[in-house]
């Protein structure tokens, strides 16, 4: 079985991110937000998950039992990048909280979910090279 690149699976990831919301999303353009927080979970969820792959494919945290702790990716970013430290930071509370715990219906914090997690990304990218 062939291992796939895992930057271009976390692409993946924010591709299918958008596609959640685009066919089921259901924007209102009025209040600009989505109509099911259902969807904004799920795109927030499929956003975080995409952004963790790249993480580990540069920091390798999963190892032994049980997944790492975010808090141990933010100590090993923080050493090597404090810029991707940031998007992390503000990466895990737009995307991992806002949109996949609460289901934030507002664009605007979908929007900022999705240019943090290809920051997130396009960071771990330059660091594999």
């Amino acid at each position: 079985m062939e291992r796939k690149d895992p930057i271009e699976e976390a692409k993946r990831y924010v591709e299918n991110a958008k596609i959640i919301l685009l066919e089921h999303g259901e924007l209102d353009i009025d209040t600009r937000s989505y109509a099911d927080r259902k969807y904004v979970k799920m795109a927030g969820n499929t956003l975080w998950n995409g952004c963790l792959l790249a993480l580990e494919a540069v920091f390798h945290l999963r190892q032994g039992k049980g997944r790492p702790s975010i808090e141990k990716y933010k100590e090993a970013i923080a050493g090597r990048d404090k810029k991707l430290l940031s998007f992390v930071n503000y990466g895990y509370d737009i995307m991992h909280l806002y949109m996949g715990y609460d289901g934030n219906q507002a664009k605007a914090v979908s929007d900022v979910g999705f240019q943090t997690a290809n920051s997130i990304i396009f960071r771990c990218e330059l660091m594999l090279k």
